[in-house]
């Protein structure tokens, strides 16, 4: 199924342009040296992901590209936009991008969309059936690839949910999927939310003004809502949770929380304890133990550990050793300078953990948690969590100051949010009571 792809995917496998011809982040890097403003990517997405690459990007890369995405000029979208850069370094990076991709023959993730636009004709491929899928996020620019998609198939289907619009932000023009042609049809169960959860969705959504009207069934199970004030008056200690805020900042204080509790978790799909520091503790008590590890799991060892007094110097990378080369504790002090011994436990051998770190493990391993395992509690925004869903869902009500500001102008956006936090609820919602009322989601 060589069309089974996103739309930037499809649009790149078809325009011809090679990978090395992908603008990277040492591209965007070295175009900042040249030009003399800072231009910072962090996250670069090597993908497709282009609401993610806007949320990460550098503020300049981000109204260069929403300009593009949405279809307006660059001036237009600077003006709606809030931001402490000066038009005049905005419209120099802008036009200095242009000529550094067009000087080196480069093409960022934009362009890949707007070349498919300007030259379909010469290579869209003649379709049976088309399916455009979580269509309530595409821009309008998306839209436009999907219109010709739609002109070369026999049949085309979009599927998505105008409820669920929450990317307005990232340049998704939800009032395109509202007024398409064609009939629709709704899918009428709901296979994840119960009735009690169900109602409180159902009164978010008939907030919304511009909608399609539409009604589903919730599942044949009740569920349970309860209001608290604080994360800490739940259980954590069994079942999946989803941790939702409508900002990152309102997740800080839970995170200290779960870390000092000694809970394993997962921010915006990063463990919280890193894979290599698990990878390290967990290598060397197997070594302890008699076991043997590969040498590629020793280095990870050894690069916790200090030269001279855990590791002899010479030796800190294993020169020797092959990746998948099997080795014990033995015959790495025999063969291969290590100076740590059998009787120490991890966080005595492995003396350059980070002091933090070091108790957070210990804390883990003291309520037994797996720490090398798969995180069952979950902390991202509502954005973020779009299209996950957990058996326990815990969603604060606070708002940020922009998103309250914001609201005042179009308050279907907030709406629309805080309707796909409730959704993504199995069994439990936990409603945690804001810090400040007046400026909040009423549920």
């Amino acid at each position: 199924m060589p069309w089974f792809r996103t739309l930037h995917s499809f649009a790149l496998r078809l325009s011809g342009i090679r990978p090395e011809q992908i603008m990277q982040a040492e591209h965007y890097r070295e175009l900042s040296r040249a030009i003399g403003v800072s231009i910072a990517v962090d996250r670069f997405n090597a993908e497709d992901n282009i609401l993610e690459s806007n949320a990460n990007s550098d503020p300049i890369l981000s109204i260069i590209n929403l300009a593009r995405l949405r279809k307006v000029p660059l001036r237009s979208q600077y003006n709606q936009s809030n931001t402490d850069v000066d038009w005049v370094t905005l419209s120099y990076v802008a036009e200095s991008l242009i000529n550094y991709k067009k000087r080196l023959q480069l093409y960022d993730f934009t362009d890949m969309l707007e070349i498919f636009v300007n030259e379909s004709s010469k290579f869209c491929p003649n379709l049976s059936v088309s399916f455009i899928d979580e269509a309530q996020d595409l821009s309008p620019l998306q839209w436009d690839v999907a219109h010709i998609i739609e002109k070369y198939s026999d049949k085309i289907y979009c599927a998505g949910d105008d409820d669920q619009a929450i990317y307005k932000w990232a340049g998704a023009e939800v009032e395109h999927l509202i007024g398409l042609d064609g009939g629709y049809e709704v899918l009428e169960q709901s296979y994840r939310v119960p009735r009690n959860i169900h109602a409180i969705a159902a009164r978010i959504s008939k907030r919304i003004h511009r909608r399609v009207p539409k009604s589903y069934l919730p599942k044949e199970e009740d569920g349970e809502v309860q209001r608290l004030n604080d994360v800490s008056d739940i259980d954590l200690s069994d079942g999946t949770w989803l941790i939702l805020a409508q900002a990152n900042y309102f997740l800080h204080n839970v995170i200290d929380s779960l870390r000092s509790s000694g809970l394993l978790f997962a921010y915006h799909g990063k463990r919280s304890i890193s894979q290599k520091i698990s990878e390290a503790v967990n290598g060397w008590e197997q070594m302890r133990k008699g076991k043997a590890v590969t040498a590629q799991s020793a280095r990870t060892v050894y690069s916790y550990m200090s030269v001279g007094n855990r590791v002899k110097r010479g030796f800190k990378k294993l020169p020797h050793l092959m990746d998948d080369d099997e080795i014990t504790l033995e015959q790495l002090q025999v063969n291969h300078g290590l100076l740590a011994t059998k009787d120490m436990i991890w966080h005595e051998a492995m003396d350059r953990i980070p002091d933090g770190e070091r108790a957070y493990i210990t804390a883990l391993l003291r309520r037994g948690e797996k720490f090398n395992g798969t995180p069952r509690i979950h902390l991202s925004t509502i954005h973020g969590s779009k299209g996950g869903e957990a058996d326990n869902v815990v969603l604060f009500t606070d708002v940020s100051p922009a998103a309250s500001k914001a609201a005042e102008q179009d308050p279907d956006e907030l709406h629309r949010v805080f309707y796909v936090g409730v959704t993504r609820t199995k069994k439990n919602l936990y409603l945690i009571e804001p810090e400040d009322a007046l400026r909040s989601y009423s549920i």
